[in-house]
């Protein structure tokens, strides 16, 4: 079930500036996989129809304790960027502490095979969307940025290219977190395995000969700065190609929000060179 609406803040903000903006569809996909359905949003070009040419898709993922809304509220001028860019977002829900992850000790947290195996095939059905790798890009913020980088490198026939803002890159180093990552990974003790296993950083070998578009960003006061460091210096001594670039600011909204504008004209080079 598809419901449509024009958030009332971005209304105003098209008054206050003049400017045509994109709308936003609110859906709720059900999973098969979780047993519940999901909230998600879809931003559209303004002249979107559906009958047109088919757009290229940008799937955005939010950070540990936000939820489908949390992008728009941080970087609002999404809906101008879809209008820009003439491209599509989709904003799927990835539960409160899920990591983006199928856990391995959590049945009821399927997050991988929602986004992948559930979310995009829904999306392909219902837009007119490049329904290709071609035509597909992840990212992400925090617990969103190892999201998106980790779901393209398992799923590189799904994704042709991958972004992280502030990203979460390496698990391993935050035994002692307040992300709940002992509820999906367990406790490090005693599944110190699935902590190695679902970092990103040791996922490379499957980025090495698929040619995934990858670019990665972190400010220069985030508490994650190490383990984009670390992520940049794997992916060289790999002889992966991948924009990286550290910029000042911390692990906040006023972060990512600017560097999604940043990581949407990457994308956009992507899609034309596609």
């Amino acid at each position: 079930m598809i419901s449509r609406y024009i958030f009332q803040v971005f209304l105003f903000f098209i008054f206050l500036h003049g400017a045509a903006a994109g709308t936003v569809d609110t859906l709720q996909i059900f999973s098969t996989a979780m047993q519940k359905p999901v909230n998600c949003l879809v931003v559209k070009p303004n002249n979107y129809t559906g009958s047109g040419d088919p757009l290229p898709v940008v799937y955005l993922l939010h950070g540990y304790s936000g939820d489908h809304s949390s992008w728009l509220k941080d970087a609002p001028q999404l809906l101008r960027k879809a209008d820009q860019f003439q491209m599509l977002f989709v904003l799927p829900d990835g539960g409160y502490d899920s990591w983006y992850l199928d856990s391995p000790v959590d049945s009821t947290v399927r997050y991988e095979t929602f986004v992948v195996r559930e979310v995009v095939p829904f999306i392909d059905q219902h837009y007119a969307t490049v329904a290709d790798r071609s035509g597909r890009a992840i990212a992400g913020l925090s617990m969103g940025g190892h999201g998106a980088v980790y779901l393209a490198a398992r799923n590189p026939d799904v994704f042709g290219a991958a972004g992280s803002m502030a990203g979460g890159l390496d698990l391993r180093p935050f035994r002692k977190n307040n992300w709940d990552l002992e509820g999906v990974l367990g406790k490090p003790d005693r599944h110190w395995k699935n902590w190695e296993a679902h970092s990103v950083v040791n996922l490379l070998h499957n980025l090495k000969d698929k040619k995934v578009s990858l670019i990665i960003d972190c400010g220069t006061d985030d508490f994650f700065l190490d383990a984009n460091r670390l992520m940049h210096k794997r992916l060289l001594k790999a002889n992966i190609p991948h924009t990286y670039t550290e910029r000042p600011g911390g692990h906040s909204g006023d972060y990512w929000g600017n560097a999604v504008d940043f990581q949407l004209v990457f994308f956009d080079k992507f899609f034309k060179g596609s």
